[in-house]
């Protein structure tokens, strides 16, 4: 279904032909009641709280990226990732993003600070939206609910002006 969007300076914007233009990924590590969040330290987003991931490399997958990329910030290895959304963001002064995101419920190693992100064990009733990108709080509940989704959304600078979630399935990986 075609959706119209005012987007700088755009009268519509159509999903029909939309492509991101990076390719990224996400991972939460959700266990005993906890999620397992980061305060990014640099990058799109610095400041921001959110999930440990990045863009993926020429040749990788989502998920080998999605497992490097929480080694690299967290120094932990996620064990069983399972790919639980796709999020289409469409930008005003960023390139599209088209973001695979996994969770997982055990890993191997100790969350510790790196040049890129801080670690945060948040109980799942106390995840800071107001930390985070306007949209988690729209598809991250229902992620964390056991839902697997398709998350479309357009921002003009940090603000959303408009979201669609549905419901999707994933292969493994």
């Amino acid at each position: 279904m075609a959706l119209a969007h005012k987007i700088a300076g755009v009268k519509t914007f159509d999903w029909t032909d939309w492509k991101g233009e990076i390719p990224a990924t996400l991972m939460f590590v959700v266990r005993d009641g906890e999620i397992l969040l980061i305060e990014k330290k640099r990058g799109h987003g610095q400041g921001k709280v959110n999930g440990p991931g990045g863009k993926i490399d020429v040749g990788e997958s989502a998920l080998d990226c999605a497992v490097r990329e929480t080694r690299e910030e967290l120094l932990i290895s996620v064990r069983k990732p399972r790919k639980v959304a796709e999020l289409w963001f469409q930008m005003s002064d960023y390139p599209s993003l088209l973001c695979h995101v996994f969770v997982a419920e055990d890993f191997d190693g100790e969350p510790t600070e790196t040049e890129e992100a801080v670690p945060l064990w948040v109980p799942l009733d106390e995840i800071p939206y107001d930390r985070m990108w306007e949209d988690d709080r729209h598809w991250l509940p229902l992620v964390l609910a056991g839902e697997s989704l398709l998350g479309k959304f357009v921002f003009e600078g940090e603000e959303m002006l408009s979201k669609e979630i549905s419901a999707a399935s994933w292969a493994e990986g």
